[in-house]
């Protein structure tokens, strides 16, 4: 099946971006519309299991760089730029390598290859106490997400995902049951006898310990001709945390 994608721009240079756990490539729009005024066509990719991608019980980074392939195979596109952010950087490092002569430039935002252990337990857990039989309102659920996650940008984040399932009804874009069901998948480790020789560049927010200096060695082994870049006032979500910053240094790399 093919990866659901919103392509901005005409250009024959490919931005491909994959976003992060929960999210979707709505999450990068701001980004892709300045990048689409300066010659680029970008798309905003759906990872499996979100957005308006399909659904699937199996999960795991082999099979979301098979949909990777089959969306670049069915677009024939040819040296490209591959972006993920956090889970979509767990995606595109494992994708560089077993396919690096597709690969034009590799963005990795605030990941390393690196195993993380479980980060998104308690917001999975809050999504589950929601019954949209009860909740009938954006409003109404955000109040109720409001009793676990105190931090508003995330509780804004999750309710992104929130359609009109049906006339009267509410649902999630993501496919909770099997999210949950693999969520130890999400930190994997991306371990390879194979290298990346490309252009690679490793983003990282200023307070965020999702790359840290441990990491460098694991980098440069499997991405040797890397660079890490901090984005200053920046957490995790970096590029919605201090966009002017972050676009003006991908631009300059692009």
């Amino acid at each position: 099946m093919l990866l659901h994608s919103k392509i901005l721009g005409n250009s024959s240079k490919h931005i491909l971006i994959l976003h992060g756990f929960l999210g979707s490539g709505d999450n990068w729009i701001s980004i892709a519309k300045k990048l689409s005024l300066n010659g680029f066509s970008v798309h905003l990719i759906d990872q499996r299991n979100h957005g308006r991608s399909f659904h699937s019980e199996n999960f795991n980074y082999e099979l979301m760089c098979g949909d990777l392939l089959n969306y670049i195979n069915y677009h024939r596109i040819t040296n490209l730029i591959l972006l993920g952010h956090s889970m979509g950087g767990k995606t595109v490092m494992k994708f560089s390598l077993d396919n690096p002569k597709l690969i034009l430039k590799l963005i990795v935002i605030d990941t390393s290859p690196r195993y993380y252990p479980i980060q998104h337990q308690y917001i999975l857990d809050a999504i589950k106490k929601i019954d949209f039989k009860v909740l009938d309102s954006r409003k109404k659920i955000e109040l109720e997400l409001k009793k676990s996650i105190k931090k508003e940008s995330i509780r804004s984040f999750i309710l992104k995902n929130i359609y009109w399932r049906d006339e009267g009804i509410l649902d999630f874009r993501f496919n909770l049951i099997s999210l949950s069901a693999n969520i130890d998948v999400i930190g994997e480790e991306i371990n390879s006898d194979k290298i990346f020789l490309g252009e690679t560049f490793f983003f990282k927010g200023e307070n965020s310990d999702y790359i840290i200096d441990s990491d460098n060695n694991s980098i440069l082994s499997l991405y040797p001709n890397s660079k890490i870049i901090s984005i200053s006032k920046a957490g995790h979500w970096l590029h919605a945390d201090n966009p002017d910053e972050f676009f003006e240094i991908l631009l300059n790399i692009l």
